[in-house]
This record gives structure tokens, sequence and C-alpha cells, in this order.
């Protein structure tokens, strides 16, 4: 999300002094036997109440609610809402949270049950803090129920950075975790929302970042109908979800937060959406600045509302109010917004009594409780998938006398996270689960091995020892700090002493009880002492603000109220010199955190590595990518990466060098690949032995990497993306029209295919069951025996595809209609049913209807996509195939 077009605090000041003098106005309402206005009366529908409230309300007051911090309307009794808030794989940016793997891990696991718990006990945790925030008279950004996730967006191209938010790039895949996610946080009550889901980003939207506020993606009708909207579709449809939030870009020439097609056409009158549609943020600007659509923000916030977008995350839609006058939209069109934005606010229970609301009563106790630990642990071991295990090396033994673990992601929490993420009171990484697994006598040693790319520097915590303050005449390590009671370093400080160095994680806390724990700042000053000469990195990573002055000179500083970002820049220094160094930080929302950090210069990161794999019986190493490189709008000019997009899809150069000369040294080398996106590593696929997919995989992500590498947990996670070989296996980024993107259309042959995972165990299919010949219009029931051919307990992932031998328009060579993660112990067997529908069988014919056209499917039924099994060696799945013929007349469908 954007910041731009979202900074309107001096804006809101216009509409508090309106509101102010309307105090007078207030209506008594009592209860206790008295009469309530009817807005107020929970025992009355939400249709009447919400009406009658609207019906009070000025035009001023209708379009302050219609952003994203709204105020509050106090004759009315509305108290103040921020609509932001972020859950993608666990409560993000409000303190302690438990931590999931990232979306494209949870999709890893193709288990919707396992989605559909994780859902529930992230909104547990988000009832719980909202509750919480509320006693303690919060109401500001990342404290409400309104939730922008997730993300179901088709993963079309790997070189996009937010690709890892998503599913996957299949709409069957990607529809059916959204669903269950959704369901999940939403709650099943038959009144009240739990939490309001977001489906996110509406419709047509996977990159390039840098382009988004202005490209326009093009696709004819049968790809949109094929590829970007059927999971949209079933989050409406099937999963009932409570917002829609609209992408940045145009889609074929209409902004998509201005799209009369796209908003009223289709969600809401094909699908039947009630609920509400806001936008990406700082998206109604874009029409008119960036896309060029209109020439003012009048005309963008008109046409945003009349098309269907209600809430405008930023505040261009102040504009509203002089649009009406202008008379390009009227106000009971402004109303039609504001019913759909309230019925959600009643819907999560904001105008009843907490009696009323079951979810109200949900404890803060379940706030990184040990059963949502577990949960995040078997979510990690699920989505793990194992990529190659030549020659039966992995599971390793616990008792080895020597292990080397080396990457630069071994021990780096942040890669546990992604992005969108909340802060785990434990993480563990690969490090220390391995440390915790293997036996006492085992030596495990470590080093980082190389940066993740060479402009990308391994930053730590400077320590005390590197800092000196005068304490009562005399020179001692660390620094003196100043602790003040406001978020500007104003007025006097309240607390001032020596802190050792600067690492602070006050998670929703403060320095003290007399400060306000979203209201203070910090000046720390002394002088820094660098143990040797030459080029360092100094940094530093902090939430809200910092700046960093060494010499009185500014080298480093950051302003986020969304996420950190660690800073950095290469300075010169000489050894034992005593550089003045002043730092500041100030934090004001979220959770305050604060480093200061540096890089050692010409520290031999590769020498070291290699010694250690020397000395060892196995190197384990920990590679990849980090949300440092990936994710959106990413400020690191970093070779083949920009703002958050990939150029190329290899490993970075210095990572390459070093798995090539760990694996010279001859130990045996187990790859472990952190990543949020597919990565081309045909050197390594040819050389190393044992790889493994881990992703982003959360707080539990080196417990649940132990547990596969020493073989406590069999792998069972498959791809939902496509490894390609190369970027010449791709069109161009910019391209929407599916020709040869994805599994769907790819008629290549990838690294790994979608759908691919091994085992330590193997599966057998047989006795699969379905009719030669059907009626068009008629469900097909197919049956298969699946066995556990092994000798280790194990998930399997059944998968179903269809491809369309005889189609009379061009068709996708595959796709997914339906799968089943199945768990069997040794020597189990289990029939599996599946249903194949008339959609399933369905295609978007010459006149961009939805038909079943009568001619010859092939149907497959395995481990694995069909294609696959002849490329790939050590397959420990199955794929069974058969004929159907479709027999009859063309049958048209409601898409």
């Amino acid at each position: 999300m954007s910041m731009a077009d979202i900074s309107c605090d001096k804006i809101y000041v216009r509409y508090a002094l309106i509101i102010l003098h309307l105090i007078l106005l207030t209506i008594p309402r009592t209860s206790g036997g008295q009469t309530l206005n009817i807005y107020e009366n929970p025992e009355l529908s939400f249709d009447e109440r919400i009406n009658d409230l609207i019906s009070r309300m000025t035009l001023e007051e209708k379009i302050s609610q219609m952003m994203h911090e709204s105020p509050a309307i106090e004759r009315l009794n509305i108290p103040k809402y921020n609509w932001w808030n972020e859950c993608l794989h666990g409560v993000a940016r409000a303190g302690i949270a438990t931590v999931y793997p990232q979306a494209i891990g949870l999709a890893a696991t193709w288990d919707t049950s396992l989605m559909f718990r994780v859902a529930t006990a992230i909104s547990d945790e988000a009832r719980a803090k909202h509750h919480e925030f509320l006693r303690r008279g919060k109401r500001n950004i990342y404290q409400g129920l309104t939730f922008w996730s997730p993300n179901v967006n088709i993963f079309r191209d790997p070189r996009w950075g937010r690709g890892m938010e998503t599913y996957g790039e299949d709409p069957y895949l990607t529809a059916r975790m959204g669903v269950a996610f959704i369901k999940g946080l939403q709650g099943n009550d038959e009144k009240y929302l739990k939490v309001a889901a977001t489906a996110k980003h509406y419709a047509v939207h996977s990159g390039p970042e840098p382009d988004r506020h202005h490209f326009d993606a093009e696709t004819d009708e049968r790809d949109l109908r094929e590829t970007y909207l059927p999971h949209f579709k079933a989050c409406v449809q099937d999963a009932g979800v409570e917002s829609v939030m609209c992408a940045y870009n145009r889609y074929m020439g209409e902004a998509c937060c201005g799209s009369n097609r796209l908003l009223k056409e289709i969600l809401r009158e094909e699908w039947g959406f009630k609920g509400h549609v806001v936008s990406d943020c700082g998206a109604i600007g874009d029409i008119h600045a960036r896309h060029k659509i209109v020439d003012t923000p009048e005309e963008a916030s008109a046409l945003g509302v009349k098309s269907g977008c209600d809430l405008n995350c930023g505040c261009t839609f102040i504009s509203l109010l002089k649009a009406v006058h202008e008379g390009y939209i009227t106000e009971p069109e402004i109303d039609t917004a504001l019913v759909r934005l309230f019925s959600t606010r009643f819907k999560l229970g904001m105008f009843d009594p907490p009696e009323m609301v079951p979810y109200s009563k949900i404890s803060y106790s379940v706030v990184d409780c040990d059963e949502h630990r577990q949960l995040a642990l078997e979510a990690a071991r699920k989505s793990i998938v194992l990529l190659k295990n030549d020659g039966g090396l992995l599971p390793l033994k616990k008792d080895m006398k020597t292990i080397a673990v080396i990457g630069p992601n071994a021990n780096d929490v942040e890669t546990l996270l992604g992005n969108y993420y909340g802060f785990p009171a434990e993480p563990v990484t690969p490090l220390e689960g391995i440390k915790r697994k293997v036996d006492d006598g085992t030596e495990v040693l470590y080093a980082p091995g190389s940066r993740w790319a060479a402009e990308l520097p391994l930053l730590s915590v400077i320590p005390s020892s590197a800092f000196r303050v005068m304490r009562n005449g005399e020179s001692v390590n660390g620094l003196k700090a100043a602790y003040y009671t406001n978020s500007k370093l104003t007025g006097e400080p309240l607390l001032e002493r020596i802190d050792p160095n600067i690492d602070f994680m006050w998670w929703d806390g403060s320095p003290g009880e007399a400060f306000d724990d979203d209201d203070f700042s910090v000046r720390w000053s002394g002088t820094l002492v660098p143990p040797e000469t030459g080029t360092y990195a100094i940094g530093a990573e902090g939430f809200n603000w910092l700046r960093v002055y060494i010499e009185d000179s500014l080298v480093v500083e950051f302003e986020h109220d969304h996420h950190t970002n660690k800073v950095y820049e290469f300075m010169d220094l000489e050894a034992d010199r005593e550089y003045k160094i002043v730092v500041e930080f100030g934090h004001h929302l979220g959770d305050g955190q604060m480093k200061l950090l540096w890089e050692l210069p010409d520290t031999d990161y590769h020498g070291a590595a290699v010694d250690a794999a020397s000395k060892a019986d196995v190197a384990i190493m920990v590679m990849g990518l980090t949300p440092r490189l990936e994710g959106e709008e990413m400020p690191v000019k970093v070779k083949g990466f920009k703002a958050g997009d990939r150029e190329d899809i290899v490993l970075p150069e210095t990572q390459g060098r070093l798995i090539k000369d760990i694996y010279a040294t001859g130990v045996p080398v187990v790859l472990v690949l952190m990543n949020g996106s597919a990565i081309a590593i045909n050197w390594a696929d040819a050389h190393i032995p044992a790889i493994v997919n881990l992703w982003y995989p959360g707080q539990a992500g080196g417990d649940a990497l132990a547990d596969v590498l020493f073989g406590d947990y069999n792998p069972g996670g498959r791809l939902p993306v496509t490894f390609y070989k190369s970027i010449d296996q791709l069109p161009p980024f910019e391209q929407y029209q599916m020709t040869t993107q994805t599994y769907r259309y790819f008629d290549g042959e990838p690294l790994y295919p979608f759908g691919y995972g091994l085992s330590y165990t193997k599966f057998e299919y047989s006795n699969l069951e379905m009719p030669d010949t059907v009626q068009v219009g008629e469900e097909i029931d197919i049956l298969v025996d699946v066995k556990n051919a092994g000798e280790v307990k194990g998930a399997e992932i059944v998968q179903l595809y269809v491809s369309d031998e005889t189609a009379s328009v061009p068709v996708p060579l595959r796709k997914l209609v339906d799968f089943q993660r199945i768990f069997l112990q040794p020597e189990e067997s289990q029939t599996v049913k599946f249903t194949i529908t008339p959609a399933d069988l369905s295609l978007i014919d010459e006149n961009n209807m939805r038909a079943v056209e009568p001619g010859a499917f092939l149907v497959t039924i395995g481990g694995i996509q069909p294609g696959s099994k002849e490329n790939i060696q050590g397959l420990t799945t199955q794929v069974l195939e058969t004929r159907l013929n479709v027999k009859g007349d063309v049958h048209i469908l409601d898409d």
C-alpha cells in the first residue's frame, strides 16, 4: 500500500470544528425504561438502525466517515474508527501475535481445514487485541476489526515481489484457500461478524510493482473470466466476504477503483456482493493524478463512489463535499456508500452492548497462547516442500559429530516473517531449531557465508564495547539516554540513564510506567569507537521514526507508520578514533522498537563458511531471498531487484558462488531455500543431493525445518507455483494475457512443476473408477485408491486435473479442479472420492459465455500435475489418467 494520499490529519481539523458545534444538537438518549433513538436500539434490525443514523447526519459528517481515518461524531455517539488493519498470516503491526507461515507457504500446505483453523486463531487474537485496545481508550490504525486480508491475486509471474502474499498461480487453489481463510476470520455467528475480511486487490493486479499507480492491465474477456475472476467470485459467493479492495492499476483503460464494470456490473450485479468496497491506499488520488482519467480530485472521488467504491484509504474523498456542490455526485449516492460502511460496523457489534456480541468475550490470554504456537508449528511443517532427495540423504541422523549451518538466512528472524507480519515472542530460526534438535554431543558450527546480495550488508546490533560515554567524570561503555514523554523530543526528559547499547523491543509497551506506550521518544548520545579501520555499514531499524548523526552529519533516517525497515549507509571509519554519535528515535503507534546496527569492514563470511564445512559431516545451507529484497515498494538498491520486484529469478551471485564452493569441499550438502517466490536453482538441482523449500515459515520455522531434516516429520507440502528454469521461459512481465504463463498455459519443461513435492515414503494409486461417457451437464463421481507403500507415515496431496482436448476455443492445457490432503500410515490405503461438476468442464466460448461443450477430456488424478512424471527423478507419487467423452448439445452456464 502506498503512503501517497493518506496523510489526513490537517484535513480532519476542519471536520472536528464542524462536528464540535453540532454537539448542541444532541438528542437526549436514555435507557433503563426510557426511549432510545432508533439507531441506538439493539432490538431493531441493522437496516432500520443504519437508515435512521444516516438520516441524522450532515453531508460533512457523512463524508468524514468515508475515509479510513473516520473521526468521531460525538453528538450521535459515533466513536472514531480507523478501518486499516492487517492479518495476512497473523495479526500484524499490533504487538505480540502468533505468526504463521507467509501466505504462499500456507498455500503450499494444500490444506483448507488447516487454513480455516489458522484464520480462526488469527481472528481470536484480533478480537482480543481490539477489545484490549478499547479498554485502554485506543482506536488507532491496526486496532480495529476490519482486516485487509487475504490477498487473492494470481501469482502469474515469479518476478512480482508481492506474490509471497498470495496463494499461488492457480485460480482454484487460490479460491479454496481464500474461502477457508475468510470463513475462519469472519466466524459463524448468525448476527455478528467476528472480524471483517477483505479480498484484495480486485481484480487484475500482479505487478510490476513500480508501475502499479499508472499501469493499464490488458486481457481479453476469456482470460478475465478464466484466470482473474474465479477466486474473487468464490470469496464473494462461497465465503460471503464482507469487503473487497479495488486495485491501484487500470484494467482495459478503467481505473479498478473507478470501474463501473468491475465494481457494479460484475461484483454487485452478477455476483450479488452486499458488502463494502475499499480503495487501495491512495488509489482514488491515482485516478486523476496518475491515470489521468479525470482532471480533479472532485471528479475522481465522484467516479469512485458512483462506480461502487465506498471507502477511501486516503483522504481524496474529502473532495466529495465540493463534488456534490459542483454536481458530480448527489447526496443519495453518498448515502448508498454510507449504508454499506455502517452495515459492516453494525455487524461487527460496534454499536451494541458488548455482552450482546459473543466475540467480545474472547480473553486476551489467547494471544500467543500455547495452542496457537502449536498451530504455527503444524502450519510450518505442512508448508515445507521437499524438492530433491537423491540417495536418501534426508532425513539426517541426530547424533552426527559435526554439522555446519551456513547461510545468510540461517539465523535471521526477519526472514522467518515475510511481510505484513506481527511480532512473535519467541521466534525460532533454522540455526536455533537445528541446535535444539540434535543430540547434546553434536557440534553445530555456524557461518553466514555471504551477504544476501553484494550490496546488502548483514547488519547486527552494535555492542556496548563500541560506545563511550562520561559518567561521574569517568569514561564507561554505553550511551547517555534521555527519555521523553512525547514522540517529538520536546520539553525536558522524564528519565535519563546510561544504556549499554541500542537494542530495544518494547512490543506494545513503553520504557516505563510513566510513559504512554504510543507517545515517547529517546535521544542517545556519546561516542562511537570502531575496533578496526575500514568501510562500515552503519544503520538502524526503528518504529516509527529515527535519525542517526555521526560527527553532527545525518547518516540515516527513517519514518513510517506501517512497518520497520533496516536503513544504512557505508562509511569509512578509523580504528580507535572517537566519533561523536547522536541517535534520535520517536514512537507514536504500534510496536516500539529501536536497534542501532553495523556491519564490520572486510568480514570474510565466505572463508569462514568454507572452513566450517570442511570440518563437518554435513552442511545445511540456508539460502534464498529475504523480505528486504522482495516485497512492496522496497527501497533497497540491489542489482537484479527493482522496488520489490525481481528482474531475474536466479539467486544473487554471492549466494550462488558460495553454494558451489561449499559443494566443492566434498561435504554432503542440504540446501534449504527461504523465499516468497520461485527461484531458478538449476546448478543446485543438478549437483546438490537434497533441497528443501521452507518459504518464509513464521515463528516456528526453525523447529519445523529441524523436524523435517531429522525425520520427526515427513514433508508433505506441494508447490503452489511453477519453478521455472529461467526468465527465458517467461513472457514480458507486463503481459497479463495468458499465453505461456503458469502451469495452465506453460508447455515447456519447468525446473519443478506446480503441485510438485517429494516425501520420505511412496504413494501408489489404483482402482480408478469413472464412467467413460456422460451427458453434457451431468456431474461425474470419481473414486481412486491411494496407498502408502513405504515405511514412513505421511501426507499425500491427491490432485485432480482436467484437460479439454477438443475445445472450439483456446483453453488451458490443464487445470486443477479439486484436491484433497490425506494422511496415511505405512501400508494404509484410503479411497478418495471427487466429483467433477459441469463448471469444471466449462470454457469461455466465442461469445464470452461460460459453456460446456461435448467432446473428449483427459482426466488425471495423482500426486502431481499431468505431464510431469516423465521429467522427475525419484518421484514418490503416481499419476493415473483416463479419458472422458461428453455427449450432447452445448450447455450454457451462469458465470
